[in-house]
């Protein structure tokens, strides 16, 4: 017995969209990473003059820091 679909196959399945997703996550995280160590290498003189303190570094990694 034969069985027609109008379904393509791995319809609802997207390796593509996947993988470039958990490529973007991967630069994000590490985007943030490279930022909080920049930024914890500052004294706090030098952060001062970026008007930052060291409680700001987190949230400026997580891209949440507001002026």
């Amino acid at each position: 017995m034969a069985i027609i679909t109008n379904r393509p196959l791995g319809a609802g399945f997207n390796a593509t969209r996947i993988v470039s997703d958990l490529v973007a996550k991967i630069a994000a995280w590490n985007d943030a990473r490279v930022t909080r160590k920049a930024l914890s290498g500052l004294t706090d003189r030098e952060l001062d003059d970026l008007g930052l303190n060291r409680g700001d570094i987190d949230d400026i990694a997580a891209g949440h820091h507001l002026r």
